[in-house]
Order: C-alpha cells, then sequence, then structure tokens
C-alpha cells in the first residue's frame, strides 16, 4: 500500500533530536521515512508536527486536532516517554489517552502507525521506569491489535541496546539509531528498502574501565542529568519557543527548500 501523505506527531524523537541535518535542524528517523516515500511517489506531502519535551496532554490538544484537519492518509504518533519518566506517572492512564486519540485520527480517515518504545536497559537514568515502559508497552500492543494499527516495536529492535544507536546525552537516538528505525518503519509499512536495519554493529573496542567509565558517567551528569532536572524543578520543557519544523503538508521538495 502506498500513502500520498503523511502527517507524524510526538515529541523529540519524531523531530529527530540529535540527528543533524545538512542544512540545519535536525533530521531524523521520520524525515529519513519521509525521503524514502518521495522516493517513491514524487506528489508525496509529509509533515512534521513534532516538538521536543512534550508531553501526552500536549500532543494531544496540540498536534491531534492539526493532523486530523490536514486529513493525511498516514499520522504516526509516538507519546508518552516524557510522561513516563516523570514521577507518579501512570501507564494505564496514559495508554487510555492515547487510545482515545487514536480512535479520533482513524475516525477521520487516517491510517494510524504506533512506536512502542526501546528497552531503557542501557539508559542509566531511565532504566529505572523500565517495568513501567514495559507495561505501557503492551497496552499499545493491545491498542494497535483492537484498532487495527500498525506498530513498529522498538524494544524488540535489539540492535538498539549497543550504546552506537544513542547519542551523548543517554536519550536520545544517534543519526545511526535514526537511520535503522527509518527503516524498520518502513518495513512494517510494506515500504521496500534496499537495507536491513539488522545489519550487525561492527566490532568496536571500548574501553570498560572502572575509571573510564565512571569518568563518563560524572561528564554525562554534569552535561545532560542536571540540566534536564532544573528544568523539571522550574517547570521547564526543551520545547518551550520551538515551533514544528514542518507545520504543513507539503511535497518534500518544497520544504527542503525552505530549510
Amino acid at each position: 500500500m502506498g500513502w500520498g501523505s503523511w502527517v507524524a506527531i510526538g515529541d523529540s524523537f519524531t523531530e529527530g533530536l540529535m540527528d543533524g541535518s545538512e542544512a540545519g535542524g535536525f533530521r531524523g528517523w521520520a524525515d529519513r521515512l519521509a525521503e524514502l516515500m518521495a522516493g517513491r511517489d514524487a506528489d508525496f506531502r509529509y509533515a512534521n508536527l513534532a516538538i521536543r519535551g512534550k508531553m501526552m496532554t500536549e500532543i494531544i490538544a496540540e498536534q491531534v486536532p492539526l493532523a486530523i484537519a490536514a486529513q493525511p492518509d498516514l499520522v504516526t504518533i509516538c507519546a508518552g516517554g516524557n510522561d513516563l519518566i516523570v514521577p507518579g506517572s501512570d501507564a494505564d492512564e496514559l495508554a487510555a489517552e492515547l487510545e482515545q486519540a487514536i480512535v479520533e485520527l482513524q475516525r477521520a480517515g487516517s491510517e494510524v502507525l504506533l512506536f512502542a518504545g526501546p528497552d531503557p536497559k542501557v539508559m542509566p537514568m531511565v532504566r529505572r521506569v523500565r517495568a513501567k515502559v514495559a507495561i505501557y508497552n503492551e497496552h499499545l500492543h493491545a491498542i494497535a491489535d483492537r484498532h487495527g494499527a500498525r506498530i513498529v516495536d522498538l524494544w524488540a529492535m535489539h540492535v538498539l541496546s549497543d550504546e552506537r544507536a544513542w547519542s551523548d546525552d543517554r536519550l536520545h537516538f544517534s543519526p545511526e539509531g535514526h537511520r535503522r528505525i527509518a527503516l524498520r518503519a518502513a518495513e512494517v509499512l510494506d515500504i521496500p528498502v534496499d537495507e536491513d536495519w539488522r545489519e550487525p554493529w561492527p566490532p568496536q573496542e571500548r574501553d570498560t574501565s572502572w575509571f573510564k567509565l565512571r569518568q563518563a558517567d560524572l561528564q554525562w551528569t554534569r552535561t545532560h542529568l542536571m540540566p534536564w532536572i532544573r528544568r523539571q524543578l522550574r517547570g521547564e520543557s526543551m520545547g518551550d519557543g520551538v515551533t514544528p519544523k514542518r507545520p504543513e503538508l507539503r511535497p518534500l521538495s518544497d520544504v527542503k527548500a525552505r530549510d
């Protein structure tokens, strides 16, 4: 099946953080997938409304109505990751909110693609909520089954357990991680590709001494963890003041010309 138009909604994962583009800004798995889709259809149109730091309620209130109004053939939605990190958040409630949004998107005539979150075992801070992520993912699989939605299971992508799939902040994917996710999403959408996301990582020599690992953890704490904690205490978000990078459905060539 082919899609003539696609609206991507969500947070930093879909915005493409840490996968820089040549034109500046971020590329990410969504832009990479859009390029594959545009290569098969010159009239293909794409919008990306995702903004870093957005919580579930914000994505549903701000992005879902815009996606419905655009009436695309396909909507991809990944939401809840930022909520799950926050102490006291409830995976059951988040899944219920997302399910209602999916019902509304499908009722408007769009096919929906979901993303089950990656296994956070390799991430020092986020692995504390690993059980909550697993519960949320089970809900997502059940939702996809109930409503006939497609789903990309990032947890099952074992290649993402390699540290090279992640950026230095240990929260966002690296360019190579985004590339593999784009290939996996294309596979779920039945879009032919020439590369395989399962390709093993090349051998890597790594200093695993206690001192080296401790030094890396301290650097990460200073550079990434402490600023995140300060933002949380102040009620601030990475997405404050950020606008969608591709706010309207346009041919990809038109969008690129504006970057």
